[in-house]
Parts: structure tokens; sequence; C-alpha cells
């Protein structure tokens, strides 16, 4: 008798445990552009606050180095990329399940700690005094590859390509321009806004017209399309909350779309 008792006080115990562990908490991992990383961080936290029993981690990088990964079986399940070509080919590769969703639209500036001159200028990127410029990658990153085409646009390509340092991605070429490796970067207008760069530095935007419109799109890999959560997590990033986080983080999420 008294051992049909303990047997049932342990049958009751562990299904009080099993009620109280978060039988249906999710996880799911987040390949992410550089660029995005103080505006995904901070999505990722509002994200949480309503579901506090799931877990999202982020991975950042390059854009395209991110996309080699996920061809390569990288377990990621959503791809927050910095333009929409990569998640196009994702989605074309039959790695990704789109469709691919376009959250928000980049704007690239010019940033340099010395502002006693005054604001930078692309021409200003001539002058002898500028000896070192930091950009993404142009092959691997779209921040990059945007900035190839303001210089060209400007018509300065040719007199200052010997002077670019190249981050593996806008994020590093950031961090060159703030650690004073480079006089000048030239980067995504979110990072320029993240407290470490603003209140080292100065910025300005570089004409919209020097450079193909960066709309950043996001997708659900294979993987994630068998995730409930990366699902959500992508409803969210297209929703209002996300939307308001975004334009403060320079991310203009007004023409969000499904491509």
């Amino acid at each position: 008798m008294i051992g049909e008792a303990q047997r049932v006080a342990r049958a009751i115990g562990l299904v009080g445990v099993l009620l109280a562990s978060p039988l249906h908490a999710g996880k799911i991992t987040i390949a992410a552009a550089a660029s995005t990383r103080a505006a995904v961080d901070e999505l990722v936290a509002a994200f949480a606050v309503a579901r506090p029993e799931d877990e999202a981690s982020v991975v950042y990088g390059a854009s395209g180095k991110l996309f080699a990964q996920i061809r390569q079986g990288a377990p990621y399940d959503v791809f927050v990329s910095a333009d929409t070509a990569y998640p196009d080919a994702i989605r074309d590769a039959s790695v990704g399940a789109g469709p691919v969703q376009v959250y928000g639209f980049g704007r690239l500036v010019l940033w340099r700690r010395d502002c006693r001159d005054g604001l930078p200028t692309l021409q200003g990127l001539t002058d002898a005094h500028v000896t070192r410029i930091a950009i993404a990658n142009p092959d691997l990153a779209p921040y990059g590859e945007r900035a190839r085409q303001a210089m060209q646009a400007a018509g300065v390509w040719a007199a200052v390509e010997h002077k670019l340092v190249f981050g593996e991605n806008v994020g590093q070429a950031a961090q060159f321009a703030l650690s004073g490796n480079a006089q000048v970067g030239i980067i995504a207008l979110s990072l320029a806004l993240t407290p470490a760069m603003r209140d080292a530095g100065c910025h300005a935007e570089i004409r919209a017209d020097l450079y193909a419109p960066l709309a950043q799109g996001l997708v659900l890999t294979e993987r994630g399309s068998r995730n409930a959560l990366a699902a959500a997590f992508v409803t969210f990033m297209l929703g209002a909350e996300a939307r308001s986080i975004l334009r403060r983080h320079g991310l203009d999420s007004s023409a969000a779309t499904p491509r």
C-alpha cells in the first residue's frame, strides 16, 4: 500500500514538473546583416516580451557570407539581409521558403570622427589629407556595393580607389572609421545612429540618386518553414511595433511588402 502511494505521489510530482515546464517553447536562429545589429537586437527583445518561454538567437555578418552559409546548410531559420538579391537567391535555390518580404529601405552616409571642418562629402574624399576610406566589401555586402556605386556616380571612384580599406561587412567598416583606422567611413545610416557612432563623430547622408535603392528583405529558410516560431518572428518583423523600431534605426519601413 505504501509502495503504491509512493508511486502515485511520484507520478503526480512528474505531472506537476511537466505542466510547469515550457513544453511548447520554441527556438530559432536568425541570420542578420551586420548593418541591422542595433535594430534586430531591439526587435528580438521586443519579440521576447510576448514570448518569454521562447528563445531567439542571432548571428550577424555580411549578407553574402550568410547567404553562402545557408547554401551550405547552416542551421538558420530566418535570413534578414541588407538587400533583396540574396533572399531572392535563397528562395530560388530551394533553400528558402518565400515569399521574400521587404522590411525596410537602407540609406547610405559618410561618417567621420573629426567634424571641425564640417560634414563629410564625397568630393572631400579626394583631399590629400584623406588617406583611408572604409567601406564594406562590395563583393559581399550590399552597403559596400552601394558605396562603390555612389563614388562612381559622383565621379570620384578613380581618384580614391587606392585609399579604400574593406571591412568584411558594413559593421566592420564602421569600426575602422570609429577606431581611427580610416578617416572616413561610408556606412549604413542605421549604424551612424547608434550611440557609439553618434556620440563620436558626425555623418552626412549621401544623395539617394547616386546609388540603387537599397530595399532590404527577409525570408524564411527551408528549415525555418517548419518552425512556427520562425514564421511568427517574420510576421512580427512586418508589424506596426517593428516598423516603429526600424524607423528609429534609420530604416524606412513604410513600404514593406512581400515580393
